[in-house]
């Protein structure tokens, strides 16, 4: 089967053997698959790696044959896929054995994908293949970090710092889904127009002065993937006793701030990453009562998947890249 994997020094497309369904598995004939910037870094955690390894942890598509002992599922299905393996219950941190579909193992990107039937579920009725393929990785870790961890509620205000990745379209969605009021930064007036259009009641500039413009504002969360770039800067706005969640860092890992300031504040830091099965489940609930649309940026073809790797790695788009079969 085709597929498009890591091997050797580069990105490619290969001809590797088709998967064969075991017991408890799932064989699904792949319709689109998202990605995520996860996908651009495997090359430099593999290194100069002579095995193929399908790249992607994220897709859709339709049960093609199912294993010994499988109920959940049956041939002609419309499933989703889950992207965090070996985390099935909800806890406080996920357990050593998550492991994110993609690395080490084969992940998504080729026309067949097999995997255990506890990593997949059903489509929601009202996604298209496209929609449903760029859903669980950055939806499942918008809504654990915004109701697991944050435990947002209704009326509270939200502060999300970058208004264009998929989580944050997600988070944002979500929070205004719930009754929360939203508000998210960008460098960019067409990011923030978009960002307002699907729920963000105020964009600031990344560059203005965060504390003197939201001095009227009362920020009950905060979460935060950009870093060391923002930290110090959501602290700051976070009113006293408030909560900032974090679970990414696209700028420095490595974060100082002023200790003594922040158990004056009685602030909370908590991190969090993906989440588990039962998460995702309780987050196509509420996808599926809100009626809640994934926001795409660009949708390419198999075939276009370097071009859309490019497309990633300019880090220009809002929302979410598809790919389709």
């Amino acid at each position: 089967m085709k597929a498009y994997v890591h091997k050797g020094e580069s990105y490619m497309f290969d001809q590797i053997e088709q998967p064969r369904v075991r017991e408890n598995q799932v064989l699904v004939k792949m319709k689109s698959v998202g990605l995520n910037r996860r996908d651009l870094m495997i090359k430099n955690k593999r290194g100069k790696h002579p095995e193929p390894l399908v790249l992607g942890s994220d897709g859709s598509g339709i049960v093609e044959a199912v294993g010994d002992d499988v109920t959940r599922f049956k041939k002609g299905d419309a499933v989703m896929v889950n992207p965090g393996m070996g985390w099935l219950e909800n806890s406080i941190t996920s357990p050593d054995t998550l492991q994110i579909v993609g690395l080490p193992d084969h992940g998504t990107f080729s026309e067949y994908y097999c995997v255990d039937s506890d990593y997949l579920e059903l489509k929601p009725d009202h996604l298209s293949f496209e929609e449903a393929s760029v859903f669980s990785l950055a939806g499942l870790t918008a809504y654990r970090a915004m109701f697991t961890k944050g435990e947002l509620k209704k009326d509270e205000t939200v502060f999300i710092p970058g208004a264009g990745s998929g989580v944050a379209t997600y988070l944002i969605q979500f929070a205004k889904a719930l009754g929360a009021r939203v508000i998210v930064t960008s460098r960019s007036e067409d990011k923030c127009s978009k960002a307002e259009k699907i729920g963000a009641d105020l964009c600031i500039d990344t560059n203005t002065d965060w504390k003197e413009v939201l001095k009227n504002e009362t920020v009950d969360l905060v979460i935060d993937s950009v870093g060391e770039a923002t930290f110090n800067r959501s602290l700051a706005v976070l009113k006293k006793g408030g909560r900032l969640v974090t679970f990414g860092a696209t700028t420095d890992d490595v974060v100082s701030f002023n200790v003594r300031t922040f158990f004056y504040q009685q602030q909370q830091i908590l991190g969090s990453t993906l989440g588990s099965v039962e998460e995702l489940k309780e987050m196509i609930e509420f996808v599926n009562v809100h009626q809640i649309h994934p926001v795409i940026d660009q949708v390419f073809s198999f075939d276009e998947m370097d071009q859309a790797f490019n497309y990633l790695d300019q880090g220009k788009q809002f929302g979410k890249i598809a790919v389709k079969f």
